[in-house]
């Protein structure tokens, strides 16, 4: 079986669409759950604002994750570095979670950005791991670390 040549913008922008339409649907459905249709959209500045803000960071966030992923085949120890990227990123989702629980997303805000961001965590690894060998890779990252 013939090797398909991978581009990573591509697969990067598919990922980035994916995981960016994955979490701002979770946040659809948990505000019409809650009764607030839309509520965290006006208060992150609007639907169509926060759309748009929103798509241009997980695109960006998508050709990221795939450029690491594909520079981690020849230097593995690079995805370690993005593992605790990946850490502080989640930390920083914390933080704003916080802030917005104070400044109008109420109790709700935890399962608002916090479950959208554990769903665009979760379609990133499914992703991932589908074209790539992220489990080798890391093993291979780890075994160069001892050396």
């Amino acid at each position: 079986m013939a090797l398909r040549r991978r581009h990573p913008l591509r697969e990067g922008v598919i990922l980035g669409l994916i995981v960016a339409t994955g979490i701002w649907l979770w946040i659809a459905i948990v505000d019409a759950i809650a009764g607030e249709p839309f509520r965290t959209f006006t208060v992150l500045g609007g639907i169509r604002v926060f759309t748009v803000v929103h798509y241009v960071l997980c695109l960006a966030y998508g050709v990221a994750a795939v450029a690491v992923v594909h520079g981690a085949a020849l230097e593995p120890s690079l995805i370690l570095g993005a593992a605790f990227a990946f850490f502080i990123l989640e930390f920083g989702f914390v933080m704003l979670t916080v802030l917005l629980s104070q400044v109008g997303l109420g109790e709700l805000a935890w399962v608002r950005i916090l479950g959208g961001n554990l769903v665009g965590a979760i379609l990133t690894v499914v992703v991932l791991s589908r074209r790539h060998p992220l489990r080798q890779e890391l093993k291979q990252a780890e075994a160069g670390e001892e050396d």
